[in-house]
């Protein structure tokens, strides 16, 4: 079956820097496009970053381009986000995304910027 299993979150100062990993199974991962949200507390789920099968085309919500940047390693099938100076705002759990013929979840890897 599919999983999505997130790690890599922490606390981290503002301007700091934290790498997650998304390792992906039971699919063919390199054919399909993966993508990273977020949920504040009180906020909706928000999609921050994609990266389609090849990792040539990349997408990013406007608040993180520049800061952060995904990348995925299909021989390892794992997606990564690279996250660069961090801000209070990005507060977060992060979630790792797939799309087949359904929708699948990881469970979340919490990310919390605050000095």
């Amino acid at each position: 079956q599919v999983q999505l299993v997130e790690s890599g979150g922490g606390l981290v100062q503002p301007g700091g820097s934290l790498r997650l990993s998304c390792a992906a199974s039971g699919f063919t991962f390199s054919m399909y496009a993966m993508r990273w949200y977020r949920q504040a507390p009180g906020k909706e789920r928000e999609l921050v970053a994609t990266i389609d099968g090849g990792g040539v085309s990349r997408n990013y919500a406007d608040s993180v381009t520049g800061r952060f940047t995904i990348s995925r390693d299909n021989a390892k099938n794992t997606v990564y986000l690279q996250m660069n100076n961090l801000k209070p705002e990005d507060t977060a759990v992060y979630y790792c995304n797939t799309r087949l013929f359904a929708t699948y979840w990881g469970q979340g890897t919490q990310v919390k910027v605050s000095s």
